[in-house]
């Protein structure tokens, strides 16, 4: 059997079951998933890429398959020199769907070798984002079912650190 080699990109910040449901199902799919943390210098992340990084490393060690890495610049660039034509992309709504599938377009155009995958996640976790997960870090509000519980304990440390 040939040996398939995907990668997951997003930022992260941070991950959440939802990130970790697709990262399960998918291990089960490719020989091997790199799970990479995008570095966008023009967004302001909560977690910087090493506690990103971390975070994820931590969370992916029931998978011997799932790896961590970071990127900057074009995902094909890093599927390039990487030797990765497949990327998996979650899709949680309808509302996601036309903004994968323009991205998807534009990556084949960039990258003709490329295949996207699409993977919805558990219905448990379909409204699930990391911008919601950091509101409700930051009013207090219990994460049990958001993050894993590591997780969970670095947001609490991190808006410790604002009040």
């Amino acid at each position: 059997m040939r040996r398939k080699i995907a990668v997951y990109p997003g930022s992260f910040d941070p991950v959440t079951n939802g990130h970790m449901d697709i990262i399960r199902r998918a291990s089960g799919i490719f020989s091997e998933i790199a799970v990479a943390v995008l570095v966008n210098p023009h967004k302001t992340a909560l977690f910087d890429r090493a506690e990103r990084m971390d975070m994820l490393q931590r969370a992916v060690t029931p998978w011997p398959n799932v790896r961590v890495d970071a990127f900057s610049g074009l995902l094909v660039d890093y599927m390039r020199a990487n030797g990765i034509t497949v990327a998996i992309r979650g899709l949680r709504a309808v509302s996601d769907l036309e903004y994968e599938f323009q991205l998807a377009h534009t990556n084949r155009i960039l990258y003709p070798e490329m295949e996207t995958v699409f993977l919805m996640p558990g219905e448990n976790y379909v409204y699930l984002t990391s911008s919601t997960v950091r509101e409700v870090a930051s009013l207090g509000g219990s994460l049990d079912s958001c993050v894993p519980a590591h997780v969970a304990q670095a947001l609490k440390n991190k808006f410790a650190k604002c009040y």
